[in-house]
């Protein structure tokens, strides 16, 4: 019998044995990895809610809808009337499909910088507009969430919080893209919104100071410096947040108590202990206030609550 005889007679399952072994482990190996893979495809139902957080799954990531809300309005955020104003006029500009402009709160925590941004979610949600919330770390995927969204009906906000870069941040660079660094120009239904402590986004070092120089008249400042506020400019709105006085505390303080149900009488007695409250924290803040506004509210109602128990026979 010659070779070629025997070649022939090979059944053809042995011959393809080891690539259907193959096949097996591979099926098999992708039966584990399913569960761990993102869902096919990252782009949600749309119906399904007005925000959204994007969210990595590995080196994937996908819009996650987020289904309970804050309630604030507008109306709660007080003492902050003309940042307010300002926001709102972009905002109202963008929704109706006029032009308007990305925007960055700056200034002291608990301000309401991010309070802002709830609010007009639920003044404008209506009107087709959505939120996508993005954590710092995740703005190199920005590309990809504009892809998903660039041809929506929608009109989208891409909010980032407490935004901050450390020298070198890689971030901060698709950031800068993002804002307006690209050949491809910005969709018409998508904003930039965030938020930080810092003005420039990045720490500032004294030694950059002597980078500046001065020709005629004129001063430059230094190339580190340059660099560190060139984000923030390409923000076309910014809006300061300052620190509240006291009068300011405790308005925000009773507007607080009212929602909780407080009557007059019961407001002008929380005064001192909303003052000692903001004493200990250390800050007059919108924030501190809501804070102070539950505790008190809460344990008046069980106070309430324990001296009509003891009344009952």
């Amino acid at each position: 019998m010659t070779d070629t005889t025997r070649k022939t007679d090979q059944r053809p399952d042995q011959t393809f044995a080891p690539f259907l072994h193959f096949l097996q482990r591979a099926e098999t190996l992708f039966d584990r990895l399913d569960p761990l893979l993102p869902p096919a495809s990252a782009a949600p139902d749309w119906r399904d809610a007005v925000a959204f957080r994007w969210r990595k799954q590995g080196a994937a990531g996908f819009l996650a809808p987020v289904r309970k809300l804050s309630r604030i309005r507008l109306s709660d955020l007080k003492d902050i009337d003309e940042q307010k104003a300002r926001i709102n006029a972009n905002t109202r500009q963008f929704v109706a499909g006029q032009p308007a402009n990305n925007v960055l709160l700056t200034g002291t925590r608990g301000s309401g910088k991010s309070s802002l941004i709830k609010a007009l979610l639920n003044e404008y949600a209506k009107k087709s507009l959505r939120v996508i919330e993005v954590d710092k770390n995740d703005l190199v995927d920005l590309p990809l969430i504009v892809e998903l969204i660039e041809e929506r009906p929608e009109r989208f906000i891409v909010f980032c919080d407490d935004l901050s870069f450390d020298a070198g941040d890689a971030t901060y660079k698709a950031l800068k893209v993002a804002l307006d660094g690209s050949l491809a120009s910005a969709p018409e239904n998508v904003l930039i919104y965030a938020t930080s402590n810092r003005r420039h986004l990045m720490p500032e070092y004294f030694e950059e100071n002597l980078e500046t120089s001065r020709v005629g008249e004129e001063i430059h400042p230094g190339e580190a410096i340059e660099e560190k506020i060139s984000l923030s400019e390409r923000f076309g709105l910014w809006l300061s947040f300052y620190p509240f006085d006291q009068d300011a505390y405790l308005n925000i303080v009773a507007h607080w108590l009212k929602h909780f149900g407080c009557d007059k009488n019961a407001i002008a007695r929380a005064e001192r202990d909303a003052l000692n409250w903001a004493l200990m924290r250390g800050s007059r803040s919108g924030r501190v206030a809501w804070q102070f506004a539950k505790d008190w509210a809460g344990a008046q109602a069980v106070q309430s609550a324990g001296k009509t128990a003891k009344k009952a026979p």
